[in-house]
């Protein structure tokens, strides 16, 4: 039998407590391990960094390059990217607009929206412009580029690699939508590869390299990687006006959105271009217009999808009909529903399994639980071990955090091993998992972690913060001595030092260090 994470949270007993309920602090208290759970305008970058931080639920950065000034100038980027921005604006979004700017404002553009973006639910980049790949990295380029030498058109250009980076520490949902794989604007005498000692790639080809996104991130490319995409004859791109119709759309789950985006532009160029989606969207659904607000204020994923109404169920059933992964996850949650007219584990069992025999790794760790609790099938606890292994193998934090409890706690065939329990709690939390940032934080101020220090617990906390738990915020808040001095000392440091706090660096968790913290966190207040 497999340990329950509530035994596990009491043996430890230096963790937040089991489902995230806050204590007060007293003689006979011990801290568990927390388990998994499951208007528009051109702003500046100094606008946005001297500003105090206001939290938004849903952000976008959208940019617009048409006037270049060396190269060759586009007839629609701009009017693209400022319908874009219109468009999100209407949808919620808090939108930076940037038309035409320089390589600097640029690159301060994007470092803004990167920490605007770490406390949104939502954050969207929208970039239309050149772009070029050059040694297998993908460029976007401002209008001041100047070349003389093909070698520094890296140094003259914002790499997708930053863009890419703006959105991922976004909660909930991180989508970059490319409208850049037009001709290569650059002479075809520039060799990037030979010039610049860069082996095995160019900037004469045209279009963009394949990205390789992080989990949880969606890459939409106005045509395949390497192929152009077209300008069309109208106001707005193809592409564009595929994105114009399509994101608007009332009660059309996100995943069906692009599909439509895909279909509308390869009928407006007689299929030839055809949109490419890199990377995945997060398992949460998600609707970007119409009345379904109250499904994204639901905590859990499950109930997330079992509040989609019947029509929304509908469309899961046509893209899981076409293979997509995450739909089969979505109906897999749904038939788990607790309305037992409704609950259908073996039909779960099924959805989980075919999503796992595709790789997907969320679908692994979802088979693995369901062989845990025996629902759908009978508990099976080595085949939980080889499904908890391979989703953690790919990267899925979820997975790699239940790992350590069951390392910790020792279970049928797996031996107890703390060490290794201690490595993969901090792997969860170096992907950002939020309880496992809070719980390694613990562990480093218990003197669990060697040559760990009270700034390395406090830089943990910081970013637990940042992830928007509010189970971390409460226990920050209603226990402040539960960590050691040193460590609230360096909370404190760190707080300042990300411009949140201002007062002393005495270890005392007060109302002012408390309001920083939610400031922080994301709440205004």
């Amino acid at each position: 039998m497999l340990p329950s994470r509530r035994r596990i949270a009491v043996a430890m007993a230096v963790l937040l407590l089991a489902g995230g309920v806050a204590a007060q602090d007293g003689p006979a208290q011990t801290r568990g391990l927390m388990p998994i759970k499951s208007p528009v305008g051109r702003v500046t970058a100094e606008e946005t960094l001297a500003s105090r931080e206001v939290s938004a639920r849903r952000v976008a950065l959208v940019v617009g390059m048409s006037a270049y000034t060396s190269i060759s100038p586009l007839r629609n980027t701009e009017a693209d990217a400022r319908a874009v921005g219109a468009m999100l604006e209407k949808l919620g979004f808090t939108v930076d607009l940037a038309i035409d700017v320089p390589l600097a404002q640029m690159k301060e553009t994007i470092a803004a929206f990167s920490r605007k973006s770490e406390t949104a639910d939502i954050a969207m980049v929208y970039y239309a412009g050149h772009g070029v790949e050059a040694a297998g990295e993908n460029y976007l380029i401002p209008v001041d580029i100047h070349v003389d030498d093909p070698g520094k058109i890296p140094e003259q250009a914002v790499s997708l690699r930053s863009v890419l980076g703006s959105v991922a520490r976004a909660r909930k949902l991180r989508i970059v939508i490319l409208d850049s794989c037009r001709n290569n604007p650059f002479p075809a005498s520039y060799d990037l590869a030979a010039t610049a000692g860069m082996a095995g790639a160019s900037a004469t080809g045209d279009g963009l390299a394949a990205p390789d996104p992080a989990q949880g991130m969606l890459v939409v490319y106005a045509a395949e990687g390497g192929k152009v995409a077209l300008d069309g004859e109208g106001e707005h791109s193809p592409f564009t006006s595929a994105i114009l119709e399509s994101l608007p759309r009332p009660d059309v789950e996100i995943g069906l959105v692009f599909r439509q985006v895909r279909d509308r532009v390869m009928s407006l160029t007689a299929n030839r271009q055809q949109p490419h989606f890199y990377g995945s969207l997060s398992g949460a659904p998600f609707f970007l217009a119409g009345g379904d607000a109250k499904v994204a204020d639901i905590a859990d994923k499950a109930g997330q999808w079992q509040a989609l109404k019947p029509d929304q169920a509908a469309q899961l059933a046509s893209l899981a009909e076409e293979g997509n992964t995450r739909a089969m996850i979505g109906l897999g949650y749904m038939a788990l529903s607790p309305d037992s007219a409704k609950f259908q584990p073996s039909e779960a069992f099924r959805l989980f399994g075919k999503a796992a025999e595709a790789g997907d790794a969320e679908a692994m760790f979802e088979l693995g639980k369901l062989h845990e609790k025996g629902i759908g099938t009978p508990q099976n606890v080595p085949e939980v071990l080889k499904l908890y292994r391979r989703s953690a193998d790919l990267g899925f934090a979820d997975a790699i955090n239940d790992l350590g409890f069951l390392y910790y706690q020792g279970t049928e065939g797996l031996p107890r091993d703390p060490k290794k329990a201690v490595e993969l709690f901090i792997r969860a939390a170096d992907l950002r998992h939020p309880q496992a940032m809070f719980n390694v934080a613990a562990l480093i101020d218990d003197g669990v972690i060697p040559g760990k220090t009270p700034e390395d617990a406090a830089a943990y906390l910081y970013q637990a913060l940042r992830a928007g738990v509010d189970d971390v915020l409460a226990q920050l808040t209603n226990r402040p001595t539960m960590f050691k001095p040193e460590t609230r000392r360096a909370l404190q440091a760190e707080l300042r030092r990300n411009r949140f706090y201002t007062g002393a660096i005495d270890g005392d968790l007060g109302a002012g260090t408390q309001r920083s913290m939610r400031m922080a966190f994301g709440q205004t207040q």
